[in-house]
């Protein structure tokens, strides 16, 4: 079994405790996923199974989208719920227009300090270990990008709220932007600065993978037959697990046949018959099944693909009839675009991050 699975991960387990739960559905040791949620966060967590965990990080580098909630007069040890309170003040005088003016200031790239209680490493040791001893460090800054930085809702309090969407690079502590958010507003006595915290967050893109195409643990379980399926789901498992070229049909397509696919699927470099722009492409058979993902270059004066992950290796080739070339000695190779929709724009990053 390979492919690849948009899980809707509830609030409570960690990343690793979904990995467990489905391997033991499915029956497979062979699954990884693309990118942590935290423990109290909902949403998008893309897992993949068997051959298909080559391509991870095809998405675990992709731009990620969330929804979350932020607090501002209550700042935690944590960033968000979890945590111990450190520190309150009134927010009552707060805007909606005092924060979206704030909000260029975390747009586009900017540098950003992970929080202690985070998966980040520091001399070996991971930072939440660190934390739960009590140690506090210096950490470096991050670079990162936040594509789209709004507020979708506003309510006023001495705990104001502001319901925000991100959509962001690898990498992005959302945590720490909520509390960034609050240190740039002005206190009521006007000094600057709020204590601010993260209250819920939900994932709810990674890359092209939606929420809205997220499947739950009880309809994965349905599927499987292991548990008394819930009203409304009746699909297979097949129609839950999307095919592993999923995670790259971003990219431009080379289709390879006959003796020339024989060859990529030993890994073995083969010239490319036109000239083509360099970059990473997927490989693919003349039926679309996926061979892997290679890289189109400069060999002299022509061009040739070299494979990087092979994921099906013989069984392709020796299960396709080889078409003839069209030509004495030219390559069985042709070249696809790019899946139409199939990019699209972050990562809170801490599993295991608090005392469990």
């Amino acid at each position: 079994m390979e492919g690849i699975l948009n899980i809707h991960k509830p609030p409570g387990p960690t990343s690793h405790d979904i990995v467990a739960r489905v391997r033991k559905l499915l029956r497979v040791r062979r699954v990884g996923h693309a990118g942590t949620l935290d423990p109290a966060a909902e949403g998008v967590l893309v897992l993949f199974v068997g051959q298909a965990t080559r391509l991870i990080e095809f998405t675990a580098d992709a731009d990620k989208e969330y929804v979350g909630e932020v607090v501002f007069g209550v700042a935690t040890t944590t960033l968000d719920a979890e945590g111990e309170v450190t520190a309150t003040a009134d927010a009552s005088h707060l805007t909606r227009e005092q924060v979206e003016a704030v909000l260029p200031r975390f747009s586009g790239e900017i540098e950003q300090v992970p929080p202690m209680y985070s998966a980040a490493h520091h001399q070996g040791r991971r930072l939440y270990e660190l934390a739960r001893r009590g140690e506090e460090v210096e950490r470096k800054p991050r670079r990162v990008t936040i594509h789209v930085l709004e507020v979708l809702d506003f309510v006023p309090g001495a705990q104001a709220r502001a319901r925000v969407r991100v959509v962001c690079s690898k990498g992005t502590y959302i945590r720490s932007l909520a509390a960034d958010l609050g240190a740039a507003l002005p206190a009521r006595d006007g000094s600057r600065g709020l204590p601010a915290h993260l209250a819920s967050l939900t994932r709810t893109r990674v890359g092209p993978f939606r929420i809205e195409d997220a499947v739950s643990l009880a309809e994965l379980a349905a599927a499987t037959g292991q548990s008394e399926p819930t009203r409304g789901v009746g699909a297979s498992l097949d129609q839950h697990i999307l095919p592993a070229r999923a995670a790259v049909a971003h990219l431009p397509a080379v289709v390879v046949a006959g003796e020339t696919l024989a060859r990529v699927c030993h890994g073995n470099s083969v010239p490319l018959p036109s000239p083509t722009g360099e970059g990473p492409v997927r490989i693919e058979t003349p039926e679309g099944d996926l061979v892997g993902v290679g890289r189109c270059e400069r060999a002299g004066a022509g061009w040739r693909l070299r494979p990087e992950k092979v994921l099906k290796g013989d069984s392709i080739a020796l299960r396709l009839t080889s078409p003839a070339p069209t030509h004495p000695g030219a390559p069985a190779l042709r070249h696809r675009p790019r899946d139409a929709g199939a990019g699209g724009p972050c990562d809170d990053q801490r599993e295991g991050g608090r005392p469990h």
